[in-house]
């Protein structure tokens, strides 16, 4: 079927809505958007949809959602899992509550009960509460940190983790054959909850999650003596993470947590924010702002689904000062290990598991405090799979995860990222280091005196439109096809292409096995220890550019980073 008569079937269908069918009319003439937006059907991949609201097979509306439903209820009947359920949680974003009821009522009409929370939950809960339910699976209806132009659809197995690649195929050639309107069975949510297909979850499911988290605390007696004078703001950028951030705070301890209260309005459209992501500093320009004014230590953020976290400090000097995912990723596992190993709950055989895009500088604390460090694909999937398997052999224990997109989990009663536990340890960590006349920014700094000094930074480059594709698979083929031996003046000691599984030794040209699933990526190791990453985004058109530098001093380092961010535009050809 073409674009075209993708689009005057979806015209023609007595399913679709006039609403939609006239915001579909106004497209008659756009031919650009209209085979955008039919020329396929959204991506469904590992970690569900993402894509832009509005009409059509390649955007986010009740129809994609319903029909995606479909192809995950076809899984579970075909799994004998339709009496275990499926748990069903929503964001802040623009139709997320009414894509959880379009969920909701799919499944109903298809002999599969849910359990539907009653408003906006952080991911790392959903996690949670289909592992306490016993459920099959679990839906989470959000787009992450996109923009507010966009919403997504995450699809979780029953280990808590997102779905594996197996089912995610299967979901795929489901799709492939049935249609999205005849053979999608629905029901409306007020009529599967009178026939008893939907059991609503509130608060107490909360206070069971909330519970797990403040277990993975390991600073009573640090936030006790600081709780007086420690201040904290928070936002949540109109997002989930809006009551069980500033309640697991106090629930520790803190006397003194407030809020933006312009970005604590739940608004899809993120209206005090150009991109509701905690990576930007921007978003936080009203917190330190008003914490110039209350002489606040610490301001923490969170993303509109509350699974990432990012932090701005108040240097000694009193200036605020953003730190980078790898850094508070590479705080936290330092704390994690120095506290535990104090207390005496250290494992012996702990783990610590980050993703291959993650900083080296993980490496040199894990080497230099003894525990194990594991790599693993981009995606916290990854990361919950090897907390499964740590648990079926007991070889390991897991210790700590993360990302340096924003990512933290301590704790394996969820199997993704968690921005509620993420703040909690941040905050316990951050009176710590003031018992020792520090804040986390002069804190980082010892750890670089002590691990090495290490500079990070990830390049996004945008190839839209619907050639954006293939322009970024020219590129890998591109690199497979060359071989590169030096790359800002650093030799290539060897290049990791996890497309072919193979890691190839630059000097002997001897090949061995990444050990890892496949991925389109390229990962060129440095002398020196430096490294650069070529890895095509999941979820947008674009090519990411992952640049780790490490050198003897700090102005080395920044150097050699900056080096490296020309050579890998050069590298691909921009």
């Amino acid at each position: 079927m073409t674009y075209q008569q993708a689009y005057e079937a979806w015209l023609a269908s007595p399913v679709v809505d006039e609403q939609t069918k006239e915001e579909l009319h106004a497209l008659a003439n756009n031919e650009e958007q209209k085979e955008y937006r039919f020329i396929k059907m959204l991506d469904f991949g590992t970690a569900g949809l993402r894509g832009l609201l509005g009409a059509g097979l390649n955007m986010m509306n009740i129809y994609t959602v319903r029909y995606t439903t479909q192809g995950l209820a076809d899984l579970i009947n075909g799994s004998g899992g339709q009496d275990r359920g499926v748990c069903i949680a929503y964001d802040s974003r623009n139709m997320s509550p009414e894509f959880a009821a379009e969920v909701a009522g799919v499944l109903a009409a298809n002999g599969i009960k849910s359990f539907l929370f009653d408003e906006l939950r952080p991911v790392p809960e959903l996690s949670f509460a289909l592992r306490e339910l016993g459920c099959i699976a679990g839906i989470n209806i959000t787009a992450s940190h996109n923009p507010k132009e966009y919403n997504g659809y995450k699809v979780y197995w029953e280990d808590g983790a997102q779905l594996p690649p197996n089912h995610a195929a299967q979901i795929s050639a489901r799709l492939k054959e049935i249609d999205i309107f005849e053979d999608v069975k629905v029901c409306s949510l007020e009529q599967a909850k009178a026939d008893g297909w939907v059991t609503m979850l509130s608060t107490e499911m909360d206070d069971k999650y909330l519970a797990k988290v403040l277990e993975q605390s390991i600073g009573s007696e640090v936030v006790a003596q600081n709780a007086d004078q420690f201040k904290i703001i928070y936002t949540p950028f109109h997002g989930a993470g809006y009551r069980l951030v500033p309640e697991v705070l106090k629930r520790m301890g803190m006397k003194h947590v407030l809020t933006v209260p312009s970005q604590m309005e739940i608004n899809g459209n993120f209206p005090t924010v150009k991109s509701p992501n905690p990576e930007d500093k921007e978003g936080f320009t009203e917190a330190i702002r008003m914490a110039q004014e209350q002489n606040i230590d610490l301001i923490i953020g969170t993303d509109p689904d509350a699974d990432r976290c990012g932090i701005v400090v108040r240097r000694l000097d009193g200036q605020y000062v953003t730190l980078s995912g790898n850094q508070v990723g590479v705080l936290l596992l330092d704390y994690l290990i120095r506290r535990r190993r104090e207390l005496g709950t250290l494992a012996d055989n702990s783990a610590v598991i980050k993703s291959i895009v993650t900083t080296n500088m993980a490496k040199a604390v894990c080497e230099k405090q003894g525990v194990t460090l594991m790599d693993v694909l981009t995606g916290f999937k990854f990361i919950g799979e090897k907390i499964k398997e740590f648990e079926q052999t007991g070889e390991y224990t897991y210790l700590f995860g993360f990302e340096e997109s924003y990512g933290y989990l301590a704790g394996t009663y969820a199997r993704d990222k968690d921005a509620i536990v993420a703040s909690m340890l941040v905050c316990e960590m951050a009176c710590w280091y003031r018992t020792q006349g520090k804040s986390l920014y002069e804190g980082m700094q010892d750890l670089y005196e002590a691990y090495g000094w290490f500079g990070e930074q990830v390049v996004s480059i945008t190839m839209p439109g619907l050639d954006g594709l293939e322009k970024i698979k020219a590129v890998g083929v591109k690199l497979r096809k060359e071989s590169i031996a030096e790359l800002a003046g650093l030799k290539v000691s060897r290049v990791r292409d996890y497309l072919s599984g193979t890691i190839t030794d630059m000097a002997d040209g001897k090949s061995e096995p990444t050990g890892l699933p496949t991925s389109d990526v390229m990962y060129y190791e440095l002398e020196e220890g430096s490294s650069l990453i070529v890895r095509p985004s999941g979820t947008e058109p674009k090519i990411k550019l992952y640049i780790m530098a490490s050198a003897e001093t700090q102005e080395a380092c920044e150097q050699k980073k900056q080096m490296l961010v020309d050579a890998g535009k050069q590298l691909i050809g921009v």
